[in-house]
């Protein structure tokens, strides 16, 4: 059998849920939200990362539907969690002792160089252009940006959720 999904060699011609299975007996504490505003096409960008650096969660805040071409059809093998609403997120984070952290370039950020990011951390990711609502950067428990030095006035989403997820296992599982 020729096994076209996206998967490395040691997973093709085995079920999905034996992946799944073992993908969680070996995935990272990191969670990953992202606020679905817009339908960004980039949130497929976020959720291929966050499987290939082993999170196993990813959190939706807003619409349910997404485009998940930019996936690749790897939210098969993550657990995927819907919320209506920043409120419903952040009460459920707060009962399972998540730190929120929220990824945006605005004034009231802190730069990644300067922070560690916590073990418990939830990374939380807006939209591209208008970043993360108003609503969700109030109740995140701290704000971090990227540090950039072009002319650029942001990165794409899709890469500083790569950049951040990647700082998060270089602290802990690197």
């Amino acid at each position: 059998m020729n096994d076209t999904r996206n998967v490395i060699d040691e997973f093709k011609g085995i079920p999905e849920e034996k992946i799944i299975r073992t993908l969680d007996e070996n995935g990272v504490e990191l969670e990953i939200a992202i606020e679905n505003l817009e339908r960004d096409f980039n949130m497929g960008t976020i959720v291929r990362s966050a499987n290939a650096f082993g999170v196993r969660h990813i959190h939706v805040i807003g619409r349910r539907q997404w485009n998940k071409r930019g996936a690749m059809a790897t939210d098969k093998y993550l657990h995927m969690h819907y919320h209506s609403t920043v409120m419903d997120f952040v009460s459920e984070m707060k009962l399972r002792a998540k730190v929120i952290v929220a990824i945006d370039n605005v004034d009231e950020s802190v730069g990644l160089h300067s922070v560690e990011l916590p073990k418990n951390a939830i990374l939380v990711f807006g939209a591209e252009g208008p970043g993360l609502s108003d609503e969700l950067l109030e109740v995140a428990d701290s704000v971090v940006a990227i540090e950039q030095f072009g002319s650029t006035r942001s990165i794409n989403v899709g890469v500083a959720a790569g950049i951040a997820m990647y700082e998060w296992l270089r602290t802990y599982h690197l």
